[in-house]
């Protein structure tokens, strides 16, 4: 009974998770010029907006500069705080963990403003360097989390043996840590990756006019004039995020399996 309980109850939170992204998604192929049902016909003018118009294709390639740098940065000083911690030669390791994790709990307003104020006084507002410094503080606690949680899984005797038949720490790291904790580091560039491209609150305060993000000019469009258009960036956002995530899901499936040994 229990279980038969457990299991509706996660079949109502899926289908209350996913009830408004399928009530979306079919939007951005309407032919028409207004968000409604029903759809006039099947048409994919709107992808091809975001193909012709310069704002829309400035947008996208913003983003994917954006979110590729971000997710690179934070991946390093993720990883490395992540292995930081772990080795517990940190002072006060479960203090500097908490604020590692504070850029995922301050309200994003708060986080902006501050970020606009440092990123004024180092000369780089509205650059994208400010833009990706200010992604990637967002990021990196991701980053941190899952490395951590990777690291967790490992056991030191693997490492003390490394070391004790002469390899290097360096050697050590990579050939048998990072190894190991590869799952951990993909799924956090994922998760990177992700938060980048919907990230628009910060982009809001840090960005100028050249570092127009796709969520930035989604959010610009809600506000101007609501137009499909909209539908069929989130319909790129979201397939690409879900297809990100089955790639990670596969790789790191294929790296747990018996015959990939």
């Amino acid at each position: 009974m229990l279980r038969s309980f457990q299991v509706l109850f996660s079949g109502l939170a899926v289908v209350f998770l996913l009830l408004p992204l399928v009530a979306i998604l079919p939007l951005a192929f309407t032919s028409g010029i207004f968000l409604n049902y029903p759809i006039p016909s099947v048409s994919t003018r709107w992808f091809a907006e975001l193909v012709n118009a310069d704002v829309w294709r400035l947008s996208i390639v913003n983003s994917l500069i954006i979110g590729l740098s971000a997710t690179i940065l934070s991946v390093v000083l993720g990883t490395t705080a992540a292995l930081g911690l772990r080795s517990g030669l940190v002072p006060f390791g479960n203090v500097v963990r908490t604020v590692f994790l504070l850029p995922m709990v301050v309200p994003a307003v708060v986080l902006g403003v501050g970020l606009q104020i440092a990123l004024v006084r180092l000369g780089l507002a509205s650059s994208y360097s400010g833009v990706i410094l200010a992604h990637s503080v967002l990021c990196v606690p991701f980053v941190v989390v899952s490395v951590s949680t990777a690291l967790q899984g490992i056991d030191r005797r693997v490492e003390r043996a490394a070391a004790s038949l002469g390899a290097s720490p360096a050697t050590v790291f990579r050939r048998v840590t990072l190894p190991l904790a590869f799952p951990g580091v993909l799924t956090g560039a994922v998760f990177a990756f992700a938060t980048s491209l919907d990230e628009v609150v910060l982009t809001l305060f840090v960005a100028g006019p050249n570092q127009r993000t796709l969520a930035r000019q989604m959010f610009s469009s809600i506000r101007e004039n609501i137009s499909p258009a909209i539908a069929a960036a989130a319909f790129l956002l979201i397939v690409g995020t879900m297809l990100l995530a089955g790639l990670v899901a596969l790789m790191n499936r294929h790296r747990r399996s018996p015959t990939s040994a």
